[in-house]
């Protein structure tokens, strides 16, 4: 085994939905001692999909945390969902990561969701190794899901292991490193590995994919091209140094394999972690912002430098309120002290530290650079808030989140729940970044917003069985974004008399279409002497207030630049809130006249269904208003991607049951906003 500095490991395990990613982590709990029990996905039993929606469905809809231990390496593990309704659970659970396992069905190879969460561990730099899984299912095809991650991903994947076997004749697998077979046996539920030496029938395979690893290992270490080419063994010892060193720089990624079901080659898997992905000291400093003196600082990654912590999860606990899921980057955090947080510039108590097992915990005194765990107290802390010391107020790189896209109205079916419903709802909001909560000024509904038709189904049943809220929910609603086509220029006037003092302000703005996606963007051509900073401060938030109550209908403005190009200042009759004033007030008159139009948004569905029904399948699209973007064959169905307006896609898994006689399947994520078409 190769040591590394510290004896600690911070991995999430990421798939698309029904890679076996929560089987996978049950087995490594069982080998580690940690559980005592195998639970199961199908059976509702698993550990980490302890939330009853998780078992009544068969699916993770929230990250769950646990800690468990292999070779005397501490294993924080977090358990990421699949599906794209809850892609703001991965996201956050990879900004904190330093390594991560993806795992890949032998079947299905690099679905739909797996090319996403990989851009995201791309994005965060997260270091990976690769776990082939359902080596035993019908359709299992080592060789061709090791291409398409090579193709689709863009990855070097290296293989270390492979199977001996596919389907129903999976045995057990190569080491590639050592050169043995490895074996498993169903009665003790796979717990003891045999070894044994590769059979002459076998040797010939392992022999061409061995020399293909040395291959790709001794572009990144002269030592083992100088062992190659000399024709001497090349030891193990090197190996996993070199596929270390290359893992954590990204440049390479290891592959296993196994059935986590039939409870081969998970030890292998915990081996890989330990060897190949990084301990916290191992990776560079954290960069982060100075909140007082705004310039960058560099943080080192250990436990003797000032605090520095990232609030990543918050999740509602009935009897504990609001649980904090903490990663500490630097110092040490103690239960019982204050912390400063630095986005609110408020100091908050930490009455309690917690270790996550799943839904259950236990009591420590204090978290160590590199930890995870979870603070108990804090009351005004939200996801992607950084607390540190007040004496060093360092801001830590946020996480963003996709705006929802789908709406309900919502309403008790009693007045006397009115307060419990409007509690939930935001302990609901709190949790989940995602998850949006407005009233309508109109009619005074409450009008809950989420990423798909899932996402909110599940939020308005933990509202009833998990708050005992019993609410009417209106029929799904897309939500629209406004926006303007053409250039104006518009000047405001604003003048009133407030508390026998009058108020003037005098500007001129104008507003513009900037790119589609590019977002709203405040600038001003006015030096300090033309209009004192402060004022021109009032505009910018006259401005973004606007940004958010739109043009026409009342959505939000998206992809506006505007510009204040010309103001008077008059000292005695100025004041800050008559510019904000002005400045909302023209932006509005700007915008009507500058042909607003509406956008809707446009999703971007993977649809996986038999051959024989693929003409079917694409002709309903077709009618719902989708624009096919490309098809892929599969060894089990066929792939179809398509860009479609969401607004036409509600009730689209009813349709496709039918279509396809139940065999079909579908993944939808938001792609962009585009004009509304009349249809």
């Amino acid at each position: 085994m190769v040591k590394s500095s510290r004896a600690i490991r911070n991995i999430g395990i990421i798939a698309h939905i029904d890679a076996g990613k929560t089987t996978t982590t049950e087995r490594m709990l069982f080998y580690t001692h940690k559980n005592h029990r195998i639970g199961e996905v199908d059976d509702g039993t698993a550990t980490m999909d302890w939330m009853t929606q998780e078992q009544n469905r068969g699916i993770t809809i929230a990250s769950a945390a646990t800690t468990c231990y292999w070779n005397g390496t501490q294993i924080n593990i977090i358990d990421t969902p699949g599906h794209v309704d809850f892609t703001a659970e991965v996201e956050r659970s990879l900004r904190i990561l330093d390594g991560a396992i993806g795992v890949f069905c032998a079947v299905g190879g690099v679905e739909p969701q797996s090319e996403t969460v990989w851009r995201q561990a791309n994005r965060y730099e997260v270091a990976r190794i690769i776990y082939i899984n359902k080596m035993d299912r019908a359709g299992a095809d080592f060789a061709a899901v090791i291409e398409e991650i090579r193709e689709k991903l863009g990855a070097t994947p290296v293989p270390i292991a492979i199977p001996i076997g596919a389907e129903s004749d999976y045995e057990g697998n190569i080491d590639l490193i050592e050169m043995r077979e490895l074996h498993w046996n169903q009665e003790d539920r796979g717990e003891k590995t045999e070894y044994c030496d590769i059979r002459d029938e076998h040797r010939p395979m392992a022999e061409k994919w061995r020399e293909e690893l040395l291959n790709t290992l001794s572009s990144h270490s002269e030592e083992i091209t100088d062992t190659y080419l000399e024709g001497k063994i090349v030891d193990p010892e090197s190996i996993n140094k070199t596929l270390r060193s290359a893992t954590i720089a990204n440049k390479l990624v290891p592959v296993l394999v196994g059935s986590s079901l039939k409870n081969r080659g998970v030890q292998p898997l915990l081996d890989a972690v330990v060897n190949y992905l990084p301990s916290p000291e191992e990776l560079s400093p954290i960069t982060a912002m100075h909140a007082r003196k705004n310039n960058e600082v560099i943080i080192p990654r250990t436990s003797s430098g000032l605090l520095s912590t990232l609030v990543f999860k918050i999740q509602h606990d009935q009897e504990m309120g609001m649980l904090n899921y903490l990663r500490i980057y630097s110092g040490i955090l103690k239960s019982g002290i204050s912390v400063f947080n630095v986005n609110s510039g408020k100091r908050e108590r930490v009455n309690r530290l917690l270790r996550m097992h799943a839904n259950n915990h236990e009591q420590i005194t204090e978290l160590r650079a590199g930890d995870i765990g979870v603070a108990v107290g804090l009351k005004l802390a939200r996801t992607g808030e950084t607390l540190a010391s007040e004496k060093n107020p360092i801001l830590l790189e946020t996480m963003q989140f996709p705006e929802p896209v789908i709406s309900v109205a919502i309403e008790p079916k009693s007045v006397s729940d009115q307060d419990k419903l409007r509690s939930s709802l935001e302990n609901l909001r709190r949790e989940d970044p995602t998850f949006g909560v407005k009233e309508d000024k109109e009619t005074g509904q409450l009008i809950i917003s989420g990423m798909g038709e899932l996402h909110l189904d599940i939020l308005v049943t933990r509202i009833s069985e998990e708050y005992k809220v019993d609410a009417n929910v209106g029929k799904p609603q897309v939500t629209y974004r406004e926006s303007i086509t053409r250039a104006v220029e518009h000047s405001e006037k604003y003048q009133k008399t407030l508390a026998g003092k009058e108020q003037e302000a005098s500007l001129r703005i104008k507003v513009e279409p900037s790119g589609r996606g590019e977002g709203n963007s405040f600038e001003t051509a006015l030096s300090g002497k033309e209009l004192p900073e402060q004022f021109q401060n009032a505009v910018k938030r006259g401005v973004e207030a606007s940004f958010l109550s739109g043009i026409t209908m009342g959505y939000p403005c998206v992809d506006i630049r505007v510009t204040l190009v010309r103001a008077v200042f008059q000292e005695i009759t100025a004041s800050e809130i008559a510019f904000e004033t002005a400045a909302s007030l023209g932006f509005d008159a700007a915008c009507k006249n500058a042909s607003p139009i509406l956008l809707e948004p446009i999703m971007e569905v993977d649809v996986m269904c038999p051959r024989e029904q693929v003409g079917d399948v694409i002709s309903n699209l077709s009618q719902r208003g989708g624009h096919v973007e490309s098809m892929e064959s599969r060894p089990t169905y066929e792939l179809i991607r398509v860009k479609a307006p969401l607004q036409n896609m509600f009730g689209y898994s009813t349709a496709l049951r039918s279509l396809t006689q139940g065999r079909g399947s579908f993944s939808m994520e938001f792609s962009h906003f585009a004009q509304k078409l009349e249809r």
